[in-house]
């Protein structure tokens, strides 16, 4: 275990959503790994307490804590994608069985918001020419997936 990571608080699904990540993450061309799974006590379905993973170098826990928290986009996990068909696979694997948000969240099955988004969006964003960076939030603004192709456009004034 590494001096930070990410717990996620489920109520009986830690180990099913902590599998679902690794998945997805490999499928996106990304490292996972699943740790080790705490079992022991009534928390979830088999006595599941805590399920782990490696998430692309960060550790991720599910935590079975019960109904009473649930996820808001409050908190939300980030991916920075390397090119359009990175933002194409994460939004694909992450959102299988979940909802889209505006300007590239995500909602997943098990309620966890996600933010995946190419690396060259910052770049644009934070600009020098904040015409061009406003033209680029402003394309932004008005997609669901982010697509990198439009963005370049309205940073560019085409």
């Amino acid at each position: 275990m590494s001096g930070i990571a990410t717990c996620l608080w489920f109520d009986g699904q830690a180990e099913e959503a902590i599998a679902f990540y690794v998945a997805a993450f490999r499928r996106a061309g990304r490292p996972a790994e699943p740790g080790p799974v705490l079992r022991g006590g009534p928390a979830g379905p088999d006595g599941v307490l805590l399920a782990t993973a490696r998430l692309d170098g960060h550790e991720v826990q599910g935590l079975n804590g019960g109904a009473e928290h649930r996820f808001t986009p409050a908190i939300s996990l980030s991916v920075a994608c390397e090119n359009q068909a990175e933002v194409d696979a994460f939004w694909d694997a992450l959102g299988e069985g979940g909802s889209p948000m505006a300007c590239g969240w995500l909602t997943d099955r098990f309620g966890v918001c996600w933010q995946i988004f190419p690396k060259r969006l910052p770049e644009l964003l934070m600009s020098p020419d904040r015409e061009a960076a406003a033209r680029a939030m402003q394309a932004m603004m008005d997609m669901v997936k982010i697509e990198i192709a439009p963005l370049e456009a309205a940073f560019a004034g085409e």
